[in-house]
């Protein structure tokens, strides 16, 4: 099958591509690399550097013969959706519908879409949180989100386009960028390998459900594989219908994820704690078990050992273009 991934040179997308071509797919790749990087991008797949919301993308679609689409294309960061809600919603909102009209003009069968668990239930009056609990996304890039996922229902419901939404947890691993402003791991582990001082937000007792890049390629592999076999979402009644979490049902405090990564980075200063982020949730894990009832989808990596990867990979000690999966991570030649 022929898979148009956007963002994928970036963290996520980057690993769904090396999975998609070593399962024998033809993939192409659209990234503005604003957040991607060319070096995460798998020489195999067909690369277009391009805007999402970009007309040129119809192009791409014409040109290339798109038979899926597997958006992972957005702004990820709470505190840039907060400081301008109008460019989180250019680029999240926007750039997806720029994606469904392109899909209906030429005859895409089918549309996997990264959500975010963290973000569209909003604090959860109950634990782990599950697909149907109520919506009140707290930022507008929870807002962003959850209305793509309202937007692929509509395309679904009114223009029988199928679709899968991937409710994401907190996402780490091998090619998580420890500069950005997202994903604490990576920022965490770079400054304990490099000897600096990490800032804890609050009291370090916020909870998050994290769970391994390589159990998200297999999540959307499976979902892949459910739009294939034609288990379609196009006539769905309700917005849960298509839609699953992709987490551990575990929550983490900041404070023991600083205490695990100190043990594998041998980091002997402590943190410093600073002052609680406005909108931030205080607990948030998600139970997965309709992914696995429906999917035949459950984690497999544990957190110590899917945080000893990434920190040997934030050290510098893979070599060549990793491929993370479920069962492990291994080198493949550049």
């Amino acid at each position: 099958m022929r898979v148009l991934v956007t963002g994928g040179a970036g963290f996520i997308g980057s690993h769904v591509v090396d999975a998609l071509l070593e399962e024998g797919h033809e993939v192409v790749v659209v990234d503005d690399l604003s957040s991607g990087r060319e070096e995460n991008l798998n020489p195999a797949c067909r690369f277009y550097r391009l805007d999402i919301c970009s007309p040129e993308l119809e192009r791409i679609f014409r040109g290339e013969r798109i038979e899926l689409v597997n958006h992972h294309a957005a702004q990820i960061d709470v505190r840039r959706s907060v400081a301008s809600p109008q460019e989180d919603a250019r680029i999240n909102i926007q750039g997806l519908l720029n994606l469904l009209s392109n899909c209906l003009r030429y005859g895409v069968k089918g549309f996997i879409f990264a959500s975010s668990g963290g973000v569209v239930y909003g604090e959860p009056a109950e634990l782990p949180v599950r697909e149907e609990h109520p919506k009140g996304p707290l930022s507008p890039y929870g807002v962003s989100k959850l209305s793509s996922e309202y937007y692929l229902h509509y395309y679904a419901r009114v223009h029988g386009l199928p679709y899968i939404a991937l409710r994401y947890g907190n996402i780490y691993g091998p090619r998580q960028d420890p500069h950005g402003e997202a994903g604490v791991v990576a920022i965490f582990g770079q400054k304990m390998l490099k000897g600096e001082t990490p800032t804890i937000y609050g009291d370090g007792e916020q909870l998050r459900d994290y769970v391994y890049v390589g159990d998200v390629v297999q999540a959307n592999l499976l979902a892949l594989q459910r739009l294939i076999r034609g288990s379609s979402f196009s006539s769905a009644d309700y917005l849960d219908a298509a839609a699953y979490n992709i987490g551990t049902g575990r929550g983490t405090s900041v404070n023991e994820l600083f205490r695990l990564l100190k043990g594998i980075t041998g980091y002997n200063g402590e943190a410093v704690y600073g002052p609680e982020r406005a909108g931030e949730l205080k607990k948030i894990y998600l139970h997965a078990s309709k992914a696995s009832r429906e999917l035949g989808w459950q984690p497999q990596v544990h957190l110590e050992e899917g945080l000893r990867r990434t920190v040997e990979h934030l050290a510098g000690k893979g070599t060549g273009h990793l491929r993370c999966i479920a069962a492990g991570c291994r080198a493949r030649p550049d």
